[in-house]
């Protein structure tokens, strides 16, 4: 993948709002700080950070995709009041795949557990 601007500005935001930042809210930072970008570029450039490994798209939290710069095996955290995406350590279930796949009988490549509830600031 080449060298863009865009895209390096793209990933500086999504690596300095650690929260999981959805396109929209990108979007608006980027806006703010750097001037326009369309959604359409945003949305190419996202792609081709997942499509590469850079990054992690994570569907299913909310109608809006959340966007990862943490691409190493873990959990999730979704505060069901203000809607910030936390990382937790798969430490806390190290075990999980191995007892997976076992129970299952099957091989799995990747898995994705979203624990939801009230976060500490919004408690």
């Amino acid at each position: 993948m080449n060298y863009s601007r865009q895209r390096e500005l793209i990933l500086e935001t999504i690596r300095n709002n650690v929260v999981h930042p959805t396109a929209e809210y990108i979007h608006s930072v980027l806006e703010k700080t750097h001037g326009s970008m369309s959604i359409a570029t945003l949305y190419r450039n996202l792609n081709q950070l997942v499509d590469n490994g850079i990054i992690k798209r994570i569907d299913g939290l909310e109608t809006s995709s959340h966007f990862d710069h943490n691409t190493h095996e873990h959990f999730h955290f979704m505060c069901e009041k203000c809607k910030k995406v936390y990382d937790v350590s798969s430490d806390v279930a190290p075990d999980i795949l191995a007892r997976a796949e076992k129970e299952l009988g099957a091989e799995i490549h990747g898995f994705d557990i979203v624990f939801r509830g009230i976060c500490n600031d919004c408690k």
